[in-house]
């Protein structure tokens, strides 16, 4: 009886989670070990099932990077990066569009759907979905010198989303699942990173929530304490004294500007954890960082 009653209790700890994010939006950038590890992988889609199921709108927007990587390396193509971004020629860009848009997404569309959800994939070409341009990178060597823009092929950044695909989906209670392939002016193709993509998104749809799924805690203290809630004041405070730094800058940096553009709160959290997604969501503590401004 007394694990009965546990359980009850459980519930009723989520009860206000479920009625204060009873139809709204949150976006969750799905990578890392979740994507690879099985049990992981079962996890995440019934956590997302469920979330649907309580009335949430869930947005999936997932990555794919190492994957990528090793299709490349059967096919005799090395990976080249540049600032952390890949060097993305037109024969890489069509694998990539074929890994994330026709293997990935649709493992991720097939599982949610095998375990009782209802999901769609789509990428950024559907309905003009995600804008994109040319994405450059500028670095200045000295002072003196012009800056050096490095051409890195077909790696956008998003100009714009179109809400409206995500809307119509959200209203017949399907869940959208998205690859992270843009769509320029003239009709290419273009390959941008995940993060950015579900920053976008959820600041186009003012999303409740951002959760980024990591295989990390979260961000941690100088004393490499995690931290569990955190305001975007000292986070620009931490970077700039080193604390939070390398992967974990874009990471955050993607977290402050969909505060700005209008989502609520931001999260970075370890998708290692059984169940990450709900503990962060139904319960008093959750798992990993809260980002706020």
């Amino acid at each position: 009886m007394e694990k009965l009653i546990d359980k009850a209790e459980v519930l009723i700890e989520a009860l206000p989670y479920i009625r204060r994010f009873y139809n709204k939006t949150i976006v969750i950038k799905y990578g890392g070990h979740a994507m690879v590890d099985n049990d992981l992988k079962v996890n995440f889609a019934l956590d997302v099932i469920l979330m649907k199921y309580v009335g949430f709108n869930p947005i999936i927007v997932h990555g794919g990077g190492p994957q990528i990587g090793k299709v490349l390396e059967k096919m005799g193509k090395p990976s080249k990066f540049i600032d952390g971004m890949r060097v993305t020629d037109l024969e890489t860009m069509d694998i990539v569009e074929m890994v994330l848009v026709g293997k990935i997404n649709k493992e991720i569309v097939g599982l949610i759907n095998h375990h009782g959800g209802q999901a769609v994939g789509l990428s950024g070409k559907d309905g003009r979905l995600i804008m994109a341009k040319k994405l450059d990178i500028i670095k200045q060597k000295n002072g003196t010198d012009a800056p050096e823009i490095i051409d890195i092929g077909m790696v956008g950044e998003v100009e714009s989303i179109n809400p409206n695909v995500i809307e119509a989906l959200d209203r017949n209670k399907f869940i959208p699942v998205i690859a992270p392939i843009g769509i320029g002016n003239q009709g290419e193709t273009y390959n941008i990173n995940a993060d950015l993509v579900a920053g976008k998104i959820a600041s186009a749809l003012r999303a409740e929530k951002m959760v980024l799924l990591t295989d990390v805690e979260g961000l941690l203290d100088g004393k490499k304490r995690l931290i569990s809630t955190i305001d975007s004041k000292k986070v620009r405070k931490y970077i700039k004294d080193g604390i939070i730094s390398e992967g974990m800058i874009p990471k955050v940096t993607c977290c402050l500007d969909a505060l700005t553009e209008g989502v609520v709160k931001t999260h970075i959290i370890d998708g290692r954890v059984k169940h990450a997604l709900l503990l962060e969501v139904f319960t008093d503590v959750g798992v990993g960082t809260e980002i706020v401004m």
